[in-house]
């Protein structure tokens, strides 16, 4: 057993494959609910403020596949529940890269 924990066998020999193929097998067949483990959610990040308006930065991907009259309502429902203030939105602008494609949103709000 010593020999074992302390991983104190040499290469090519069969009980050095058995440690390596153990701890192939858990890697690879440990289900995820094991470790908890969750998706990575999208963040909506507070900036500093301008003009007296809380800014929120938010990733394209919260509002993907929200129709544009819908994505106003959808912003100020995310800033709420992510934050647990209830603010009216005051405007939501779309960031554009190069390619004009949307790299995120700012939305203005106002308590």
């Amino acid at each position: 057993m010593k020999r074992f924990l302390l991983w104190d066998y040499p290469r090519a020999v069969w009980q050095y494959d058995l440690m390596v193929g153990l701890i192939l097998a858990f890697i690879f067949l440990t289900p995820r609910e094991f470790f908890r483990d969750q998706p990575r959610a999208y963040n909506i990040t507070m900036l500093p403020p301008v003009a007296g308006a809380s800014v929120y930065w938010m990733e394209p991907e919260l509002l993907a596949g929200v129709p544009e009259t819908d994505r106003a309502q959808k912003a100020s429902d995310l800033v709420r529940g992510r934050f647990g203030r209830s603010q009216a939105l005051l405007r939501l602008e779309p960031i554009f890269d190069e390619e004009k494609e949307i790299k995120g949103f700012l939305a203005y709000t106002r308590p």
